[in-house]
């Protein structure tokens, strides 16, 4: 139910719950408490019926630690990337990690792009 709803609503609901996330995140850990998931669904209009939640949540935590990894929640949502979508984020990638050493500080990111 959840995947159909957030699908028609858009890119612009998940952004947005990708930003509720990181706000809630207090510790930057990446994960969400049950109650946190609970009410960013909430502040979202994502409510669904509390034993379809619970459903949820068993699928979205699986390693039963009691919270939930953001990027666990939209691979579960939106399913891996496609192979042409996958290729193209290489090729992002290796612009920016101009040294060749696996990573990318934000100040290379800060070179190569501007937001405005």
């Amino acid at each position: 139910i959840l995947r159909k709803t957030l699908r028609k609503r858009g890119v612009r609901v998940i952004t947005g719950l990708g930003k509720y996330f990181q706000q809630v995140d207090k510790n930057r850990n990446g994960l969400l408490s049950q109650a946190d998931f609970k009410e960013a669904l909430k502040v979202f209009h994502l409510e669904i019926p509390e034993t379809d939640f619970e459903t949820l949540w068993l699928i979205l935590d699986d390693s039963k630690s009691d919270k939930v990894d953001y990027g666990e929640f939209t691979r579960a949502i939106f399913g891996e990337m496609n192979e042409y979508r996958k290729a193209f984020v290489r090729k992002a990638y290796m612009k920016l990690d101009f040294n060749k050493s696996g990573s990318v500080p934000v100040v290379d990111i800060r070179k190569s792009y501007c937001a405005k």
